[in-house]
C-alpha cells in the first residue's frame, strides 16, 4: 500500500487526506457535506478535504492544540 498523507490546516480548520499524489489533482468535487473529493484526470478519487474539521471552539485561536482526533486502523 502507498502512504497516506494527512494534513490538518489550523488556519482554515480543514483536514486533507491523500492516498494518491496531491500533484495529480485535476478536479475538486463538493459533496454538500463539508467534504471535497479530490480527483485525478481519470476521475479517480485520490483524496478528500474535510471542512470545519474541529468544532469552532476547539479550532479557533487554540495555540495549544497539539493533538488531533485521528484514529488509524490497520486491517
Amino acid at each position: 500500500m502507498e502512504k497516506v498523507t494527512v494534513i490538518y490546516t489550523r488556519f482554515a480548520n480543514t483536514l486533507d487526506v491523500w492516498w494518491g499524489n496531491p500533484e495529480d489533482e485535476e478536479v475538486a468535487e463538493e459533496t454538500g457535506d463539508e467534504v471535497i473529493l479530490k480527483k485525478d484526470k481519470m476521475g479517480r478519487v485520490i483524496g478528500f478535504e474535510k471542512l470545519n474539521y474541529l468544532p469552532t471552539n476547539e479550532a479557533a485561536g487554540n495555540e495549544e492544540l497539539t493533538r488531533l482526533p485521528v484514529e488509524v486502523v490497520m486491517a
